[in-house]
């Protein structure tokens, strides 16, 4: 709990700014200080997506109810094609996926959530690093010692019909997935490696020529994008009268990598611990453990079980309807009937191969 009138947050990434949306219009000073020259900075352009599961409530209601706006774009999709290099197959989803832009640039969700900030009354001071020990919430990104992932890739222009497609052949990641996703005349092509991060370069090439076997995607006007993502076993909220929002927190996803709507959601519970005067820690802990917990034993599966083998079996399934609720209902990340069983497992054996991941 943090009894202040002023507040300050270290950091003006989704989360700092989804806690100094909603402070600022609780009646809150809020300032936020930005190492970097503008929101998004580290990004160029590259599409993400809101994480549509294990969430029951739509994004879109779920950020209005969070006083989030959306002054950014944010195009909805039904369906995504899973695939290797021998087989695909189309999965419905029940809740769309949203995707979105990053980056200092117009229309994305950087600069979107930077406007909301600054008309409720928030004051940004860009090029300046709070130190940890001044701020009151600090969402300064990863924070990890260990890279659990790395991804490379590129933006384009095209001419491509809308898609959304994730590759999981084996030649074109590690222990994660490839995936290609073009909205409106703009695509987004990448791949993800949760380790032997020497392979980035060639499996990129590889998923590449494998996404251009299958679809046009017309690539025109490439630029380069990439990033890191790190992870905690143990999260650690609240520490020393500061709260901790975003991947400062340790919040991703350790199966598909996805961390938006966990860092809009920190950044308003924390808020929202501030407003109501109200322990933040067992308010985050009791919002996400179950998910991070969920994610940690899909990524377990996905090391010990992940190759063209399982994933041609699930798309044969799929496509045959045999065992299909069950099998969407584990890759959605909906099927909590097993985790209890396989989370102290999956825990020793992360614990041990990811060494470092605390934050």
């Amino acid at each position: 709990m943090v009894a202040l009138d002023k507040i300050k947050i270290a950091g003006a990434g989704p989360a700092g700014l989804s806690a100094a949306i909603n402070l600022a219009k609780a009646g809150f000073e809020v300032e936020v200080f930005e190492s970097g020259k503008d929101c998004g900075h580290r990004f160029g352009g590259d599409l993400q997506g809101f994480e549509a599961k294990p969430y029951d409530k739509d994004v879109i209601k779920d950020l209005a109810d969070m006083n989030i706006k959306i002054n950014f774009d944010c195009d909805p999709f039904n369906e995504c094609i899973l695939m290797t290099d021998e087989r695909q197959c189309t999965m419905k989803m029940d809740t769309p996926l949203y995707l979105f832009k990053r980056g200092p640039f117009k229309g994305t969700l950087d600069t979107g959530l930077k406007e909301q900030a600054v008309d409720s009354g928030v004051r940004i001071t860009f090029n300046r690093t709070m130190p940890k020990e001044e701020a009151n919430i600090i969402a300064t990104g990863p924070a990890g010692k260990e890279i659990f992932a790395v991804d490379k890739g590129i933006v384009f222009e095209t001419s491509m019909e809308n898609h959304v497609v994730c590759l999981v052949d084996d030649k074109a990641h590690v222990k994660a997935y490839a995936y290609m996703l073009v909205t409106n005349g703009y695509g987004c092509m990448c791949t993800m490696l949760a380790g032997q991060f020497q392979k980035l370069n060639a499996c990129f090439d590889s998923a590449k020529k494998i996404f251009e076997k299958h679809f046009d995607p017309d690539i025109r006007n490439p630029k380069a994008v990439g990033g890191v993502a790190t992870f905690s076993l143990k999260n650690e909220f609240q520490s020393g009268g500061k709260l901790y929002v975003g991947e400062a927190a340790g919040l991703q996803d350790m199966f598909l990598g996805f961390g938006i709507r966990r860092a809009i959601t920190s950044g308003y519970l924390a808020s929202k611990s501030i407003i109501e005067n109200k322990n933040y820690q067992e308010l985050a802990t009791e919002y996400f453990e179950s998910r991070l917990k969920n994610s940690m034993v899909s990524r377990f599966m996905q090391e010990i079980f992940g190759n063209n083998l399982t994933y041609n079996f699930i798309i044969n399934s799929i496509n045959s309807s045999k065992g299909k609720s069950r099998i969407l209902s584990a890759i959605n990340g909906r099927d909590y009937s097993y985790n209890k069983l396989l989370y102290r497992i999956a825990l020793g054996y992360l614990s041990r191969r990811y060494k470092n991941l605390k934050a």
